[in-house]
């Protein structure tokens, strides 16, 4: 009777050190998103390497949440039609991500760009205006 060898090389008290709710485990199909906020806007960037533009959907609801979604489909063909494929490769991807966005924002001049593998949505704050006390004059009768 042949021996079949385990490909898990580590014991498994590695197993159940690396793999517990006090160390959660990367989703790999998610990218890595970064929230930065300053007095002037909020910037969220979006590892996004091989997209382009073309290949986001940014939308802003009525109730201030803007959804994110990413789809990538991706085929690379062999046109060689005398002989059957020994080797075909593709991929698909999706990504959809909600975030509530706050109150103070203004959303007519949210803009978002892709860049060197980087998706940046820009979201400006609403410049808040000191409101100036009201004077008024009373006519004395």
């Amino acid at each position: 009777m042949p021996v079949r060898k385990s490909q898990n090389w580590l014991p498994g008290i590695f197993n159940d050190f690396f793999g517990n709710e006090w160390m959660e485990k990367a989703n790999s199909t998610s990218p890595a998103i970064n929230i930065i906020e300053s007095e002037k806007d909020y910037k969220v960037e979006i590892a996004a390497p091989g997209l382009t533009k073309d290949d986001f959907s940014i939308r802003i609801d009525d109730d201030n949440q803007i959804s994110v979604s990413m789809e990538k489909k991706e085929e690379h063909k062999d046109e060689n039609k005398n002989g059957r494929y020994l080797r075909r490769e593709f991929s698909y991807t999706q990504f959809r991500q909600n975030m509530i966005l706050p109150d103070n924002i203004d959303k007519d001049k949210i803009e978002a760009k892709v860049e060197n593998g980087i998706l940046t949505i820009d979201i400006p704050k609403k410049e808040i205006i000191p409101e100036k006390p009201a004077v008024r004059n009373i006519e004395v009768k």
